[in-house]
């Protein structure tokens, strides 16, 4: 017996696998740190999307955005291409056809006034929307009066794109302002609000119910952390990017195009900052979450987050008025992503000052990631009481 597995040994071609090395698995590959990073950024980006709070919040916000716009305009009397047919103060001297068709088709309602004079005492009394003015040198031999703003149902309506003169042309109002203002401040905060929660709910349940362990088994910490910050940055700036296309298309519907032309550069400043803002703040939170173990401790760690978050906010609503303190908060880099686009906007800043803000905001921001690294590395194992901030940045 013996002596035949012994000439069955010998006799197998050298170089062949026996069959328990046949059966034996083949050991995994271990996960580079950028595929780690994909790996958790796409569990967070679909654990949230799939979620039904995710998506009835957002509909929820971007209704009320769409919403507010044009209820707005409707509170406002202007209503949207639906309204009282506009009346024309028509002085003598302007092409008969310049108009009469308009007239003719309903669209506007001319009134012959004898002079430019009395057409500007109509305009600014408010008893017609517009004026036509003959002269020589616009095209088609007349100009449009408006008083503040373009009459853009009347231009609409005329057979000749006309030269359009104002009165008493709209300088940047306050309310303007603060609104703009406020509104950057809404969307940065609501943003990073919601997703900075997510990320400190999902890492204090991690280490609650011990997950983390099983996940640092298969990732370095740094590799979960830098994916739990991408995928939530990524869900922060897609629901920044949805709340503007949201605003726009509000302002497209209500005929407030030339709001949408000024605010469109700003709106793309404003998501430049917002990403690297959100990751400084998601940084924060993520790192904060690791140092407690139980949701009840969570609003200690919480509220140092929140605060930062609440600054651009509260920064714009107070002061969205001073061009001085507006300046300061630019560069703030937790006030920056609101202050700057809202300076852009009405063009409080020269050419480089978004430059250099936005390297402030991208080197505070490598910092606090750096130290948030350390402090997840050093604090994500730990579970019991709160972990003090200097223990976890020594590792102990």
């Amino acid at each position: 017996m013996s002596t035949q597995v012994s000439t069955n040994r010998q006799s197998a071609p050298r170089g062949s696998t026996t069959p328990t090395d046949q059966g034996r698995p083949e050991r995994p590959r271990p996960l580079t740190t950028a595929q780690a990073t994909t790996l958790v950024a796409e569990r967070e980006i679909l654990t949230q999307v799939r979620s039904r709070s995710f998506i009835i919040s957002t509909l929820i916000t971007v209704v009320l955005i769409f919403g507010g716009i044009v209820a707005a305009q409707l509170v406002g009397g202007s209503g949207f291409g639906g309204g009282d047919t506009p009346s024309v103060a028509v002085v003598d001297g302007v092409p008969t056809d310049a108009y009469e068709a308009a007239a003719d088709a309903g669209a506007l309602t001319p009134q012959d006034v004898p002079d430019r004079a009395a057409a500007e005492e109509l305009l600014r009394d408010g008893d017609v929307d517009a004026a036509l003015v003959p002269s020589a040198q616009a095209p088609g031999g007349f100009v449009v009066l408006g008083l503040d703003s373009e009459p853009g149902s009347v231009v609409t309506a005329l057979t000749v794109a006309p030269q359009v003169e104002l009165l008493e042309p709209q300088t940047t109002s306050d309310g303007l302002r603060y609104l703009v203002a406020l509104a950057f401040g809404l969307v940065f905060m609501i943003s990073a609000l919601g997703s900075g929660s997510m990320i400190m709910q999902n890492t204090i349940t991690e280490k609650q119910s011990r997950i983390v362990e099983i996940l640092l088994a298969a990732v370095p910490a740094r590799a979960l952390l830098a994916g739990k910050i991408l995928g939530n940055s990524v869900i922060g700036v897609g629901n920044a990017v949805v709340m503007a296309a949201a605003a726009a298309l509000g302002l497209v519907v209500t005929g407030q195009t030339e709001l949408l032309d000024m605010l469109t550069a700003p709106m793309v400043w404003f998501v430049v900052f917002f990403v690297f803002g959100f990751v400084l703040v998601a940084s924060i939170f993520a790192a904060g979450a690791s140092l407690v173990s139980r949701q009840e401790d969570a609003g200690s760690v919480m509220t140092p987050a929140m605060m930062l978050i609440m600054i651009p906010y509260f920064g714009v609503a107070f002061f969205g008025t001073n061009a001085t303190v507006m300046t300061v908060l630019s560069y703030v880099p937790f006030s920056a992503p609101v202050a700057m686009p809202t300076r852009l906007f009405f063009g409080d800043a020269v050419w480089w000052e978004p430059l250099a803000s936005l390297a402030i905001l991208v080197l505070c921001t490598l910092a606090v990631v750096a130290v948030a690294a350390r402090i997840y590395t050093g604090s994500l194992l730990r579970t019991g009481a709160r972990v003090k901030v200097r223990d976890a940045l020594r590792g102990e």
